[in-house]
């Protein structure tokens, strides 16, 4: 049986150098193969708005959507560390309210901790989750919930300014009690900076490499077909595969081919001579 890590383990491969990986999952199947393939853990990301209702961007995404897919998954991966996703609207409004919701996310979901976006601008929560026992994982650089502010879906800390503001809010998240942090849409050389002056996890996403990688899983499975951001490497095509399969069952049942003999359930021998006759 897989053993599932705890903060400690995490923290130790960081120490030893060992690489963490993890993607998104959203649903039973794919958290189930995900375990069973050996991924170091799973984040049940506010991702879905897009990558399961087709939203335009994670803002409409809400808490009980998010406790909905995270119950799918956690019951698929019991052995694997999960996180759950704050949503849009879930911790900006205070702190009684974010710790509220943080614990919703351990209570209906099982959660082994929380993410949120930002630095300095919500020092006061991730202080107040980790005091409340939760564990939190920062998450800086680009912040999908906050793309508008930041000019849309484009890579943050190209400056010197603009880098040394993501390195303030890095420093922000640990000095506020998170375990780890995730950083998005930056250059490699600021990741690495943020990586080798923090004692904690530091895991990227477009952001070069660090002590781990995060990916979309339906990015990487080809299967999210809207657009591709450039950090984003295809390791098969779902969505191709889906097409053939949707096709060929398509063509068999016009065809009459499906459903064959193979396929259907017979009457038990003599019965069928008790039938009405029409």
């Amino acid at each position: 049986m897989k053993k599932k890590l705890s903060r400690f383990d995490l923290q130790k491969m960081k120490d030893d150098g060992q690489r963490a990986v993890w993607i998104t999952a959203y649903d039973y199947v794919t958290a189930q193969l995900a375990e069973e393939s050996g991924m170091d853990m799973l984040l049940v990301g506010d991702s879905l708005g897009m990558a399961v209702y087709g939203y335009s961007g994670t803002v409409p995404v809400t808490m009980d959507q998010c406790i909905y897919h995270t119950e799918a998954v956690r019951r698929a991966a019991p052995n694997t560390f999960v996180i759950g996703d704050m949503p849009f609207g879930s911790y900006q409004t205070g702190v009684s309210k974010a710790c509220k919701n943080a614990v919703r996310f351990h209570k209906e979901a099982g959660v082994d901790c929380v993410k949120l976006e930002g630095g300095v601008r919500v020092a006061s929560v991730i202080r107040a989750i980790s005091d409340g026992g939760m564990l939190v994982m920062g998450h800086v650089g680009l912040t999908p919930q906050s793309a508008g502010a930041q000019g849309g879906f484009r890579a943050q800390g190209r400056t010197a300014e603009s880098a040394q503001a993501i390195i303030d809010d890095a420093r922000a998240v640990y000095e506020s009690g998170a375990f780890s942090l995730l950083v998005e849409g930056v250059p490699p050389e600021v990741t690495r900076l943020i990586c080798d002056d923090l004692p904690i996890p530091v895991y990227g996403i477009g952001a070069g490499d660090c002590d781990g990688q995060v990916m979309i899983c339906s990015d990487i499975l080809g299967l999210f077909q809207a657009f591709t951001p450039k950090f984003v490497k295809r390791y098969g095509d779902v969505a191709g595969e889906y097409r053939k399969v949707f096709t060929a069952y398509i063509d068999d049942v016009r065809n009459g081919d499906f459903p064959g003999e193979e396929h259907v359930y017979r009457m038990i021998e003599g019965e069928t001579a008790k039938l009405p006759v029409k």
